[in-house]
């Protein structure tokens, strides 16, 4: 085997840099509100064939002059490529997500975008296989976002050598880097392990001493601040394009579904139904309020005989007294419907959220009551998901349930009622005035629009995936 010499390796990194430093520039022009995301990666050569920790672009410069040589424009598209992934922070990822899946997912999102951009740099020969792959996930799935397709590809797993298929039709960059910076931020936070540490688990275990490594500890350090900065430039380059790059039309429209995807306010629903908790006492050892110095010197004082025992009552704040309304117009899915009300569910029966005795109130309205059950334990709650039927399919207002609720409150039926949420397609009748309680609207939007609720309400936006 021949070893290049010092001159030959100069040279390849030389074109190399060039053929980088030209796929920017073509697309500085070609696409100027993408500008912000282009310049802030810095170019470094690498043993990868090409990755990105969000802050450099990692290329090996004998696969991009081999990749200029087989096809002009491959280059190009695949620099836009790792661009876009960290335009969306796809590879800000949770370690329990399918790697194979996800990876699969967002090389198709981002290659459709650069498809629908329907540039002359960026056209390369797998576009027509890439299309007949994704048709029938786009007809299924909608949008082509990364989540969307990732979520199809779940339901309808690919069998294996589908999904080799499938990769080498789509693959551009090495995703590795992501899972390894996951590790390293995770173990970082818990505070068990180094980042040398995590890098151990590298195929060639020189992650931690590779200078050429986008996961070193200062990398590490800084992620969050990397973080922060992609932000800003998603919303940027959304606002451009929302504004000042309207020319580029329905070819950027994969782009603005994905750029509205990342930069979507995301919601936590469990954390978000402690908005209607309220302060109750449980039997349960208060460890908080437990002084073990007066307990241990009464067993050493009295041999084992304490001064203290430990309190057999807590105060916590739990979801006592609710209401839960459901939008059964003709407009709202019964799948949907079921599948809020179970994830409702299975989060208030958590025993830190849950009361053994409740108040809760499930009404069904559409321009009119349908039904209201009462259920104040468990079992009643069980009892009502395995015989749930949804009644109605008339108009939406949402006002009788506002009224039903005023007039339950004024009857004595609730004690201190923390609040309302009420489940809907958003196309109603508000209330005008604002309740003498907490009032939520919970949305399910696969298309990312935000509808308007009045200004005294709490708004709730889910995707479907999210039920």
């Amino acid at each position: 085997m021949l070893i290049p010499d010092m001159v030959q390796v100069e040279k390849i990194e030389g074109l190399a840099q060039e053929v980088m430093h030209l796929c920017r520039d073509t697309l500085a022009v070609k696409l100027r509100f993408i500008n912000p995301a282009l310049s802030r990666l810095e170019l470094i050569p690498s043993t990868w064939p090409l990755a990105t920790d969000g802050a450099r672009m990692l290329y090996d410069p004998v696969y991009i002059l081999h990749m200029y040589a087989n096809e002009k424009n491959m280059p190009v598209r695949s620099y836009l490529h790792v661009v876009l992934h960290c335009v969306f922070q796809h590879f800000y990822v949770d370690l329990r997500i399918n790697q194979t899946i996800w990876n699969l997912a967002c090389d198709m999102a981002v290659e459709n975008m650069i498809t629908e951009l329907g540039l002359d740099c960026t056209c390369v020969k797998r576009e027509q296989q890439q299309q007949e792959i994704l048709e029938p996930i786009r007809k299924a799935a909608g949008q082509l976002t990364a989540e969307k397709i990732y979520h199809y590809l779940l339901r309808h797993y690919p069998d294996e050598d589908t999904l080799i298929h499938w990769g080498r039709r789509f693959w551009t960059d090495e995703h590795e880097a992501w899972y390894i910076a996951s590790v390293t931020d995770e173990l970082d936070e818990g505070g068990e392990r180094s980042t040398k540490e995590a890098g151990d688990s590298d195929k060639d275990g020189k992650i931690g001493d590779d200078p050429n490594s986008p996961f070193d500890a200062d990398r590490m350090a800084q992620r969050k601040q990397l973080q922060r900065q992609w932000d800003q430039i998603s919303q940027q380059i959304q606002m451009d394009l929302e504004t000042f790059s309207r020319k580029t039309g329905d070819r950027a429209l994969g782009l603005m579904q994905n750029l509205e995807s990342v930069n979507r306010e995301k919601y936590d629903y469990a954390r978000f139904l402690q908005k209607f908790a309220s302060l109750g006492e449980v039997m349960q050892v208060n460890d908080d309020e437990f002084d073990y110095i007066f307990y241990t010197y009464g067993l050493q004082l009295y041999q084992k005989i304490p001064l203290i025992e430990p309190l057999e009552y807590k105060e916590v704040k739990r979801i006592k007294e609710f209401v839960i309304a459901i939008d059964t117009s003709g407009s709202v899915s019964g799948e949907q419907v079921q599948s809020f009300v179970q994830k409702t569910y299975n989060i208030l029966m958590q025993q830190e959220n849950f009361f053994s005795k409740i108040n809760l109130h499930i009404i069904q309205c559409d321009a009119v009551i349908q039904e209201d059950v009462h259920i104040t334990n468990r079992e009643e709650f069980e009892r009502y998901l395995a015989n749930m039927t949804l009644k109605g399919s008339g108009g939406t207002d949402f006002r009788p349930v506002f009224r039903h609720v005023d007039q339950m409150i004024s009857q004595h039926k609730f004690v201190n009622l923390k609040g309302l949420i009420y489940f809907t397609d958003g196309e109603g009748v508000f209330p005008e005035r604002q309740p003498g309680y907490q009032t939520a609207f919970v949305f399910v939007k696969d298309d990312y629009q935000v509808p308007k609720v009045p200004a005294w309400a709490i708004k709730l936006v889910l995707q479907n995936y999210e039920l």
